[in-house]
């Protein structure tokens, strides 16, 4: 005997969701139509590799401030190379000036060819003993005999005339207090020895340790790492001939002593250029 079902044909059971989960091993329920590929809906986040939602986070660069070595290095060197550029620059027009303007910037000289002319005139040949005036001399009447001055060093004063008259040839005359240290001579003696138209001595009461002459033109100094040494023999030497670059230092005086050798042996003077 068979049942019937009241309404009508036979129906299926209508499923109730509980909202539980679905046991496990078997697939959850889906929405998507049997067959199909589900669709990722709007707002749904792609999953990332390693099944995790989140994205990973950029490391926080944290600023170190400036590297001022490089910097200052950099600096330096441009000031330096400014330096010498300017040193250049100055050089080359302190070169290009005529020597006694160059003379007169030397820091401490004193220019007689300014102060008196008269007594810058040259060949005043004179016999005997000369007064000056300027101590060391520096220029006026001398003896007709010159002092030899080849890069000559004498250990002992040497006579005022001859010196003069060597200063006339274009020569630089160094003069020191007998009571200079030994390393301070020794340094001027440097500066002198095997150089033509250069000569040394002692010289009795110098109101400075070290006295430079050149004709017309004196510097006095403290002491014999003064750069003014070098300038002063650079600058006048030769160029303050008044008888011309080829005047003789050769074959003169060669004696100490504060006396004049009147008709000492000699050359004939060089014509004046």
């Amino acid at each position: 005997m068979s049942i019937s079902t009241p309404g009508g044909p036979e129906r299926r059971p209508t499923v109730v969701s509980t909202g539980k989960k679905p046991a496990a091993g078997r697939p959850a329920a889906t929405d998507k139509p049997a067959g199909g590929k589900a669709g990722a809906g709007k707002g749904t986040p792609r999953p990332t590799s390693g099944g995790k939602g989140r994205k990973p986070v950029a490391p926080v660069k944290v600023s170190q401030g400036r590297s001022w070595g490089p910097i200052a290095l950099f600096v330096a060197v441009g000031v330096l190379a400014a330096g010498i550029i300017g040193y250049g620059a100055f050089a080359a027009y302190r070169g290009s000036q005529p020597w006694q303007e160059r003379a007169d910037a030397i820091k401490g000289v004193v220019d007689y060819r300014k102060k008196d002319k008269e007594l810058v005139t040259g060949g005043q040949h004179q016999a005997g003993s000369i007064k000056y005036d300027i101590l060391p001399p520096v220029a006026g009447p001398h003896n007709p005999s010159w002092q030899n001055c080849m890069g000559d060093v004498y250990d002992a004063p040497i006579a005022n005339e001859h010196a003069v008259h060597s200063l006339e040839h274009g020569t630089v005359w160094i003069t020191y207090r007998p009571d200079l240290g030994a390393d301070q001579v020794s340094k001027l003696k440097a500066k002198v020895e095997g150089k033509e138209k250069m000569m040394l001595s002692p010289f009795e009461g110098l109101d400075k340790p070290i006295s430079l002459q050149a004709w017309g033109f004196q510097l006095k100094v403290d002491n014999a790492d003064d750069g003014r040494i070098d300038d002063f023999i650079k600058t006048l030497r030769v160029n303050a001939s008044v008888e011309g670059p080829n005047a003789n230092c050769g074959q003169g005086i060669t004696a100490t002593g504060t006396t004049p050798r009147d008709g000492g042996n000699q050359m004939p003077e060089q014509p004046t250029q």
